[in-house]
């Protein structure tokens, strides 16, 4: 069939119907007749089309234009029958006419001929929808004519546009609100639902449409010009070869991909494109002005402002549904559920939701939808969201919602006004309903969940200067909720109630996952990758999926991608300083709204107001937060300064063109007029003078004073007729009479008065529509509140507020719908952390008050959540107070570590103790020091673990329990078996029910991956979980009768876990560990102290297995605890523990040890000192192994270490207890220094600096020196303690060792290492160094020092050349203390010291050493000299030795070399020394110092004798010069007898100067000698010549039985003179000083003779023997001439002599004297001479 055929089908058989019904033939319908039977006809006349047969589809195909106009001719009959009101034939008309349209045979695009200037299809449009009537439509129609219009909206062939698709949108809403049919209803609503789907959605297809196109087009463009460029190419490129025509394809190729365009890509930039030129820009934006027409309006828009129609289509429909859905209810009552206007207003603000909800991205960003939705959806909710109707209230809500989460950017003022004057409101007021607020929870709750959307209100609102704080007022009011502190809610069941605060509940806590899923790429989570493929964990996990797969974040930035603001803007801090600044300004309103003055200096002295009058007034204009009342109340004031801020504010003011009571409606919409006439004068006046001066012109006022007054009567006039405490109000007439001759004394128009009366009547003067401070709005809540009221008042006064709220709300959403404010986007993570700061404290409080006050699990779970989700915030931003609070909180709800008892822990505390474990699992990194709190709980979670699984536990001893339970602070204290023991059983079995959920297996599981996780923490947080958990340890440990192990034990088990750490983060976690096992091996309870060494070594040898490399101290560090508890810990059993411990890691781990030695050295050092023979047999017997074995093998690795090995063997040797040790420790020194000597290159490597224990600073030691620092100087120091402290057998053994030592490797010291070596030494000899006790001193001066010296002397002779110029100096300094002491063997030993030392190495000296050797010999000569015997008087004691030999006690402190250089002030103060404990008298003492100086000089004598002339050489002198006395043997006989003795004198001469020093000494020293000599002779001349004073002396009990006296002394000291004169005198090397040495000789003679002449005493003579012999001898042994002048000079002595009473051999020397003078002077011949002698 063709289609024309299936038309013309279609037309004639509904003509035919309509002819055949029988109510045609009725004179009302002969029109409609006349002409059916007039298109019947001609239907019939128009031959059918053969061309259109051919079709075999069973569906009827789409027809061309020409059809359709042969179709629209037969439309006039189809109208008259849609209007004949009849059913049937409307019923037929209509069938017809939809299935014309929906097969295409119907179009309608051309012209109406009825109604030029319309199309034919916007006829049939009304043709249809004029058959509905109203209610008494025929259901039938009504079905028909939805069918109708459905079939023209959807219909792709037909095109209706603007007020078409309003009319036919009208149709439809309009049979829904009038039909009775329960089914038309439904029909004609989803009817609806479909059109404005299909007019919306042909909207964005065609966008998309327009974008494809346009990107083709682009892409077209683009081809062509890749094949402009190939073409270029191609002319540019010369042919020459087939391989460059290959490469320029090749390029062409390149070309083609590389300039290839992605359709997708390309779309999305035309649609971006698109949207830009649809949406126009702000300068070009025309703001439509309001219409309040129906939905067939289509006034003041053009095309303007859309790029199709099909967007003015879409915008004129949801303009006409905002409108519909603005309508009134009825006020009379409560509105009916079935009322045309409640329906009507919840069926426009359905199709609403659903346009929003389908919303594309032009209705998005469309300027003419956004201008829309302020202008005229916005103002309709805000009438609608205080609906009374909760259907209504509920679709604002969701509509809200919608703008929320789409429009939010180009909506912030009018979300603000939502938030803040409709939806809190109903949550502050306590009139509302139940209803009300829990669909505005509900709302919030889905607003909450969104993060963008949290944190852009924080960020849009909270940070504006200007706006309100949303986001705190929302936490104020959702945390009053779940506190359950909110506004109470008349009629509402505790059920109600309950569910309520559980919403308000899942509010704040899902604003903390927003905060977690917004901050979450901050958070580090150290189990992200052991997690992977695990079991998700039991409580954690759902906060980890929330945090860390937020779909929200991602789906919401794609949503809102077009839009978006750059991220420039979004600067934390800058929002952070905003935020600030706001809180200023906040707090100055709220001062300024007590006190004007106050607050306006408050904002001045922050700088946010300035201080002129016109910066004031201009802040009074903008500012709406401030109190209208005490602006009106500032301004009225008499004040200079007030007034210019009233002057300055009304000048703001332009009343320029405008009348005069919208002029003073301006004025007053302001501020609120004081209450006192003066102020309102003031004001009034102020406003005439602007009011004219702006109208100048025009105005009708003679003056101002004309306007003043008017302007002051219509004040009067408002108040007259809108107070309600007036009851006789002002008429017309009255008012036109007061103003009467005002207008300088004429009266102004009649009317003009009446206008003014009749306006003020309709309208009185408001304020300025302004959201109320929440303290105001709330007066009739609190009322309410505060007294009892029924419902029906309840009711009464929440339409009040409601109808209040809503005039207010629309006031201000119409007064910002055009306002354009920058809506920032918030992208950054720090926006977190104010927020949070925000919220912290009350989140807290309302997390707390639900665990504390609700068992129920719906209640505390969410708590729990939330305090998990806090606690990980604070954590990312590194909150300490916040995390602290929130992580005690949930501490203290476990009651692990509270006071309460045990018995009433429930359900909730299991929960919370989970929740904590997790947050350590999961935020261990962030945890800090509050991982105190957690690890506390989980030690008493162990207890608790105890308990439930029925293992007993010890209880306390009767005599602590009362002291216990005082203390009692945590659950140890609390578990009280005895109390248990009298619980009944249901309590004990509920008890253990309890606890035995603490012993399941996912609690332990997660308590034991708290420690199995420590490996996963960061070198920061596992220090401060090894830190917390060494306190909790301590806490446990410090329990006296319950010490628990739990936390140590968890201590090994964490430092197993982090030991594969890197040494950096190990060493800090040590530091703590070390520390902690100090403490722990240090306590009384040896169980535990015996546990924590044993822990120790474990840990030790797993440690030592990693072994060290060089010059790294992580053993040290490691072991120092170890050394610690040796030291501290007194008990025998521990420390023979430590011992044994450091013993098996020595034999185990030798190989690997390093720096680790040293704590072993310190260990054995300590233990060498012991009592107990096993400790110190096991200590000694490990070092020894050390040293002979690790030493041979390890040597490298213990090399640092060596100084500390030879000082515990100093140790060892110290220990008087066990003799052999000491002995055998010496033994092992000795080794030592054997190892010194054979592996130096070792010492060299071993480091670059020398320094003890960490806080010393370390000296740079060059490489030279390493040998001896790191060496030889440990060895040689430490054997010079064992001198110094050991007894006899042991020092002495050391000294020889010592020395043995330097006499066998002093060859390869260095000069100034022995400058360092005798320091050493020289301490054997320090005063503060020797025993106090004087038996003591006295048996170290003579054997020790004796030794020492003799060993000193020895090895100075042996390294002569090396010593000489370095140690002679301080070597003479020692040796003159020695003869210093009051000690005669050591004083002795000094004398022979020096006498060796010289006669050794004299040979050697040189000019300048002979000259200091003789001054040391002078020294101790004037030293030691007793001069106090000559002064002595019985009764003198007191410090008779200090002023005898004042510097006898200044040691070797005055060298410069000295070790002790520096040392205290005793060792060079006399009268600061310590005196030994002495049962003498202090005269004995004395005596016995004296006795001393008198042997020293004898031996200093002796020893310059021995040193001149060598030992022994004057004694035999002596012994000759005796034997020639007493021989009667003549001389030889000789040529020449003077010659012959001369010759033997000479040879004499010459023998003794070959062995002794004389000839290396000059006659300068010589004289020096002699001249102490002679002085010490003299002094003992003195002294033998004062016999009262010997006698005294005597008396005294001075040198025993006999006087005293110093016969030695006098004739030794001349004697060694005269011999030193002597050989002078013959020296033939001393010619030139002959004179001088013979007048000294001489003079010397002469006093001997003299002397000895004066002597009457015979054994004083008997004594002077030897002398008087020396010196005839050596007289008569010189030649001739000098014999001469010699003779002469003592030839009157020598007469005097033989008439003396003298010995026999002295006769001989007179005889021999006398026969020489004879034959020298010639007296008698030499032959007498010789036979007198025989």
């Amino acid at each position: 069939m063709s289609v024309r055929k299936e038309a013309d089908m279609f037309v004639s058989r509904a003509l035919e119907k309509i002819l055949a019904d029988k109510e045609i033939k009725k004179p009302a319908y002969s029109q409609l007749k006349k002409t059916c039977q007039v298109a019947l006809e001609q239907i019939k006349k128009d031959p059918a089309s053969e061309s259109s047969t051919g079709d075999s589809g069973t569906l009827p195909q789409p027809v061309g234009d020409e059809e359709s106009v042969k179709v629209e001719k037969y439309i006039l009959p189809f109208e008259l029958a849609c209007q004949s009101k009849h059913s049937r034939f409307t019923n037929t008309s209509l069938d017809v006419l939809q299935k014309l349209i929906a097969y295409g045979h119907l179009v309608g695009n051309s012209e109406d001929a009825i109604h030029p200037g319309k199309r034919l299809i916007d006829r049939v449009v009304e043709t249809v929808c004029a058959c509905f009537i109203g209610t008494q439509t025929d259901e039938g129609v009504q079905l028909q004519i939805i069918k109708c219009l459905l079939t023209v909206i959807t219909s792709t062939n037909v095109e209706i546009h603007e007020g078409t698709v309003l009319q036919v949108v009208r149709t439809c809403y309009n049979i829904y609100l009038a039909s009775k049919n329960l089914i038309n209803q439904t029909t004609a609503k989803g009817t609806l639902t479909q059109m404005i789907n299909v007019i919306f959605s042909r909207m964005e297809q065609q966008a998309v449409q327009k974008a494809a196109a346009a990107a083709a087009e682009m892409q077209q463009k683009t081809e062509q010009q890749n094949e402009e460029k190939l073409e270029q190419q191609s002319d540019t490129h010369s042919v020459d070869t087939q391989k460059a025509s290959e490469e320029g394809s090749s390029t062409t190729a390149e070309v083609d991909i590389d300039d290839a365009v992605d359709p997708t890509q390309l779309a999305a930039e035309v649609i971006s494109d698109i949207i830009e030129k649809v949406v126009p820009s702000e300068e070009e934006t025309q703001h439509t002005g309001g219409d309040t027409d129906s939905l067939h309006s289509t006034d003041s828009l053009t095309m303007t402002s859309f790029t199709s129609v099909l967007q003015m289509d879409a915008f004129l429909v949801f303009r006409s549904l905002c409108k519909l859905s603005m309508k009134p209810l009825n006020t009379d009552g409560p509105p009916d559920p079935k009322s045309h206007e409640l329906r009507s207003k919840i069926l426009s603000l359905q199709l609403l939701l659903q346009i929003l909800q389908n919303a594309g991205p032009v209705f998005k960003s469309n300027e003419m939808f956004i201008s829309a939705i302020k202008q005229y959806l916005c103002v309709a909710l805000s009438k609608n969201g205080a609906s009374s109707v909760p259907e209504v209230f509920e679709l604002s809500l969701s509509i809200f919602l919608i703008l929320l989460a789409n429009f939010k950017q180009h909506l912030k003022r009018q979300i603000e006004v939502f938030f803040k004057d409709i939806f809190l409101f109903i949550l502050e007021t306590a009139s509302s309903s139940f209803e009300h607020k829990w669909m505005v929870v509900q709302a919030l709750t889905k607003v909450c969940a969104d993060a963008q959307c949290v944190v852009d209100i924080y960020v849009n609102y909270d940070c504006d200067l200007g706006l309100a704080n949303i986001f705190e007022r929302l936490i104020t009011d959702l945390t009053k909720i779940a506190q359950g502190q909110q506004a109470v809610v008349y009629g509402a069941t505790p059920a109600q109630e309950h569910n309520i605060r559980l919403k308000g509940l899942e509010c704040i806590v899902s604003i903390l996952k927003c905060m977690v899923e917004w901050s979450n790429d901050l958070y580090v989570n150290p189990h992200q990758q052991s997690n992977l493929g695990n079991e998700g964990m039991p409580v954690s996990a759902d906060l980890d999926t929330d945090s860390g797969k937020g779909s929200t974040m991602a789906s919401y930035n794609s949503a809102n991608s077009l839009n978006e603001p750059p991220a420039a803007l979004d600067s934390p801090e800058q929002f952070e300083e905003l935020k600030q600044k706001k809180e200023i300004i906040v707090a100055g309103i709220e001062l300024f709204n007590k006190k004007a003055k106050k607050g306006i200096a408050f904002l001045q002295e922050h700088g946010l107001l300035g201080t002129t009058a016109e910066e004031i007034a201009t802040f009074f204009q903008t500012e709406e937060r401030l109190d209208k009342t005490v602006i009106g109340d500032f301004m009225g004031e008499n004040d200079k300064f007030n007034k210019e801020v009233m002057y300055s504010y009304v000048d703001l003011l332009d009343f320029d063109g405008i009348a005069f009571v919208p002029a003073l409606r301006k004025f007053l919409e302001g501020f609120r007029l004081p209450g006192e006439a003066q102020k309102i004068d003031r004001l009034m006046e102020k406003f005439a003078a602007r009011y004219c001066q702006c109208n100048l012109s025009e105005s009708v006022f003679a003056s101002a004073d004309a306007a003043y007054v008017l302007a002051y009567s219509i004040i009067m006039l408002a108040t007259d007729l809108h107070s309600p405490q007036v009851k006789n109000k002002m008429t017309k007439e009255q008012y036109i009479k007061m103003n009467r001759g005002i207008n300088d004394s004429k009266d102004l128009p009649e009317q003009y008065l009446s206008d003014i009366y009749d306006e003020m009547a309709m309208n009185e003067i408001q304020l300025k529509p302004t959201s109320a401070p929440l303290s105001n709005k709330h007066g009739s809540s609190a009322n309410l509140q505060g007294s009892t009221v029924t419902p029906k008042q309840r009711k009464t006064m929440f339409d009040t507020e409601m109808q209040h709220m809503t005039s207010v709300a629309k006031a201000l959403m119409e007064s910002v719908s055009h306002a354009k404010i920058e809506f920032t986007s918030a992208k950054h993570h720090e926006h977190v952390r104010p927020m949070f700061k925000m919220v912290w404290t009350p989140f807290l409080a309302s997390f707390s008050i639900g665990l504390q006050n609700s068992d129920d699990p719906q209640m505390f779970e969410p708590c729990l959540d939330g305090m998990r989700c806090a606690i990980r915030i604070a954590c990312i931003f590194r909150m300490e107070l916040e995390r602290d609070a929130y992580v005690q909180a949930l501490a203290r709800f476990t009651l692990l570590t509270a006071n309460s008892p045990l018995t009433e822990m429930k359900t909730k505390n299991i929960e919370t103790i989970k929740a904590l474990i997790s947050v350590a699992h999961t935020d261990g990194n962030y945890l800090g020091h509050t991982w105190l709190e957690v690890l506390k709980c989980i030690s008493q979670l162990e207890l608790a673990q105890l308990i439930g699984t029925g293992v007993k536990y010890n209880v306390h001893n009767s005599g602590s329990k009362a002291k216990d339970k005082r203390t009692a602070h945590h659950l140890i204290e609390s578990f009280d078996a005895e109390l248990l023991t009298r619980a009944d059983s249901k309590k004990l079995a509920s008890l253990q029910g309890q606890m035995i959920e603490t012993s399941s297996q996912s609690v332990v599981v997660a308590m034991d991956r708290v420690f199995t996780g420590s490996v996963k923490l960061d070198g920061d947080a596992i220090v401060d979980f090894v830190t917390a958990l060494c306190a909790v340890s301590m806490d446990e440990l410090s329990n006296g009768s319950h010490p628990r192990m739990f936390s140590l034990q968890k201590i090994v088990e964490i430092s197993y876990y982090n030991m594969g750490r890197i040494r950096l983060q190990w060493s800090r976690i040590w530091a703590v560990l070390g520390e902690h096992f100090n403490k722990v091996g240090c306590i009384q309870n040896e169980d535990v102290a015996f546990f924590a060494v044993d822990s120790l070594r474990q840990l030790s040898m797993k440690f030592l297995e990693k072994g060290e490399f060089a010059n790294f101290r992580f053993q040290k560090d490691f072991l120092r605890p170890f050394e610690h508890i040796m030291k501290k810990n007194r008990s025998i059993s521990i420390r023979d523990m430590v011992v044994q411990c450091v013993s098996q890691m020595v034999q185990a781990q030798m190989a690997n040890i390093r720096s680790g030695w040293k704590n072993i050295f310190s260990v054995f050092h300590l233990a060498a000192s012991e009592n107990e023979e096993t400790i110190v047999s096991l200590a000694f017997q490990t070092t020894g192994n050390i040293v002979s074995k690790v030493f041979e093998q390890y040597f490298d690795a213990v090399v640092g270490s060596f100084q500390d090995a030879v000082k515990c063997l100093s140790e060892f040797s110290c220990n008087i207890s066990f003799p052999d040790t000491s002995m055998e420790a010496i033994r092992l020194i000795r080794a030592c220094a054997k190892i010194v000597a054979e592996k130096p290159k070792l010492f060299r490597e071993a480091g670059a600096t020398h320094g003890a224990e960490q806080g010393e600073t370390h000296v740079p030691v060059k490489e030279g020196d390493r040998v001896w620092v790191k060496g030889w100087f440990p060895v040689l120091f430490e054997l010079s303690c064992i001198i110094s402290r050991c007894k006899m057998d042991v020092r002495t053994r050391g000294l020889t060792v010592m020395f043995e030592i330097m006499k066998r490797y002093g060859e390869d010291f260095e000069r100034h290492w022995w400058k360092d070596l005798f320091r050493i030494i020289f301490r054997i000899f320090d005063n503060m160094k020797l025993p106090e006790q004087q038996s003591e001193k006295t048996e170290w001066m003579t054997t020790t020092c004796n030794h020492a010296l003799y060993a000193i002397v020895d090895v100075f002779t042996q390294y002569y050349s090396v010593l000489q110029d370095v140690l002679l100096s301080d070597l003479y300094e020692q040796l003159y203390w020695c003869v210093q002491q009051d000690n005669e063997q050591l004083a002795r030993s000094g004398t022979n010291c020096l006498e060796n030392l010289v006669i050794s190495n004299g040979a050697k000296f040189s000019s300048g050493v002979w000259d200091e050797t003789c001054q040391c010999i002078v020294k101790i000569f004037q030293t030691t000299l007793p001069q106090h015997l000559l002064t002595w008087a019985p009764g003198d004691v007191s410090d008779s030795a200090a002023a005898d030999n004042p510097n006898r006690a200044l040691g070797r402190s005055e060298s410069s070399q000295s070790v002790v250089s520096q040392g205290s002030i005793l060792s060079q103060d006399p009268a600061n020394q310590k005196i030994p404990n002495m049962k003498v008298h202090t005269q004995d003492k004395l005596f016995s110092s004296l006795l001393i100086k008198c042997i020293v000089q004898l031996e200093l004598i002796q020893t310059i004798d021995n040193v001149i002339f060598y030992p022994t050489t004057s004694k035999k002198d002596d012994h000759d010069n005796i034997l020639a006395a007493q021989s009667n043997t003549s001389a030889p006989p000789s040529s020449d007898p003077a010659d012959a003795r001369l010759k033997t004198h000479s040879d004499s001469i010459s023998s003794v100067n070959e062995q002794g020093m004389y000839s290396y000494l000059n006659e300068q020293q010589l004289f020096l000698l002699v001249d102490c000599l002679v002085e010490s002779h003299r002094f003992a001349v003195r002294f033998n010549a004062d016999h009262e004073q010997r006698n005294a002396l005597w008396k005294a009990g001075f040198k025993g039985k006999a006087k005293p006296n110093l016969l030695k002394q006098e004739t030794q000291s001349l004697a060694c003179a005269l011999r030193i004169l002597f050989s002078m005198y013959s020296d033939e090397s001393m010619a030139s000083c002959k004179e001088k040495i013979e007048t000294r000789l001489t003079e010397l003679c002469s006093e001997a003779l003299l002397y000895y002449l004066a002597l009457s005493n015979d054994g004083h003579r008997d004594a002077w023997r030897e002398l008087m012999l020396l010196i005839f001898n050596r007289i008569l042994k010189f030649p001739d001439t000098e014999f001469q002048l010699h003779a002469a000079a003592h030839y009157a002595a020598v007469c005097d002599l033989i008439s003396a009473d003298i010995k026999m051999e002295l006769r001989v020397m007179l005889r021999k004297f006398f026969s020489r003078l004879g034959l020298v002077y010639e007296i008698i011949p030499s032959a007498v001479t010789v036979a007198a002698d025989t």
